[in-house]
């Protein structure tokens, strides 16, 4: 169950999240699941696999947007380097940056499942 200590523990900056949702716990718990849930990363590989640096960089720089508004800064790090690679149309290189995104994604899923 996700928490602001689970979320601290998971690196997030809960108060900063919180201030973006009027400091509505359950609005930002929701979100977060809901941004946890969405898909998008699954898309955005889907999309550098495929070579498409124009949705790439549409779904890095969303993705990048939703977890800045959350603060979930773990996953946020490298979601918003692979935004500025693929901002200079560099598709090079990506798989660490988004393995890592998927990593953070993965392991805050399993705290709010437990």
């Amino acid at each position: 169950m996700l928490t602001k200590e689970t979320l601290a523990a998971f690196g997030a900056n809960c108060d900063e999240g919180l201030s973006r949702c009027m400091n509505n716990e359950a609005l930002y718990f929701k979100l977060v699941q809901m941004a946890l849930g969405d898909g998008k990363l699954a898309a955005l590989r889907t999309a550098l696999e495929s070579n498409n640096l124009d949705e790439s960089f549409e779904l890095a720089h969303a993705l990048k947007g939703v977890h800045a508004n959350l603060a979930l800064t773990p996953i946020l790090t490298p979601l918003a380097t692979l935004t500025e690679k693929l901002r200079a149309r560099d598709g090079s290189d990506w798989e660490p940056l988004l393995a890592e995104a998927e990593k953070q994604t993965e392991d805050l899923k399993a705290l709010a499942a437990g």
